[in-house]
């Protein structure tokens, strides 16, 4: 029997629906599990210490669900009705209160206007790929490809050993649908985004930096 596996049939509308679905719970299982655990430590424990930090936990892990919520809706959910725009403040807003943390800095050089539901999406979901590119931090640059309502997009994840996400790069080739799983889900969906948009996304390996374009 040979080793190599034969990829699968492209995933329909159910199929794509599902694996969302768990790419969605998998980013919201730690922060949510956190808050778990600060309940029980505060309910179990009698000492002042134990439940000041178990509030601390919970506050922490309850804004960051409810950051990953709200970035989540966007980048992934229906947000509004077909052909909707988005104000690129507000999406700069939830990028920022989702990624940006002490290791990672964002330079947002896009303009303040409203765009395209689905060219948003496509640039929330460059930006969860970017972010991969830098493990320990560093900075995701965002510069407009254009301008426009056929705008693109250029984000620079700049940090050290900044590195091509695994497998991403072949995830983003459309060709190669058959192999998409929940682990692989996300950068398929980022190219049906583009290909939505009259786009394509590529990826660049500079020194200690990553180039994710929509063009």
């Amino acid at each position: 029997m040979s080793g190599t596996s034969t990829p699968g049939p492209t995933p329909d509308a159910l199929e794509l629906a599902a694996l969302m679905c768990s790419r969605v719970c998998h980013d919201l299982i730690n922060p949510v599990g956190a808050i778990v655990n600060g309940l029980e430590v505060f309910d179990s424990s009698n000492k002042e210490d134990d439940k000041e930090f178990a509030l601390d936990l919970i506050r922490k892990s309850a804004k960051s669900t409810s950051a990953r919520l709200q970035f989540c809706r966007i980048a992934y959910g229906a947000a509004g009705s077909a052909g909707s725009q988005i104000d690129l403040g507000e999406a700069q807003k939830m990028t920022r209160n989702h990624l940006e943390d002490e290791k990672t800095k964002i330079v947002w050089n896009l303009p303040h206007v409203l765009m395209a539901k689905n060219r948003v999406k496509l640039l929330l979901n460059m930006l969860v790929i970017a972010q991969q590119a830098i493990p320990r931090g560093g900075q995701l640059i965002v510069d407009p490809v254009g301008e426009g309502d056929t705008m693109g997009f250029r984000i620079r994840a700049a940090g050290t050993n900044a590195r091509e996400p695994q497998n991403v790069a072949a995830q983003l080739n459309l060709d190669n649908a058959g192999s998409v799983s929940a682990h692989a889900v996300q950068p398929y969906y980022t190219a049906l985004l583009a290909q939505a948009c009259e786009l394509k996304v590529s990826l660049a390996a500079e020194t200690d930096a990553v180039v994710v374009t929509a063009a």
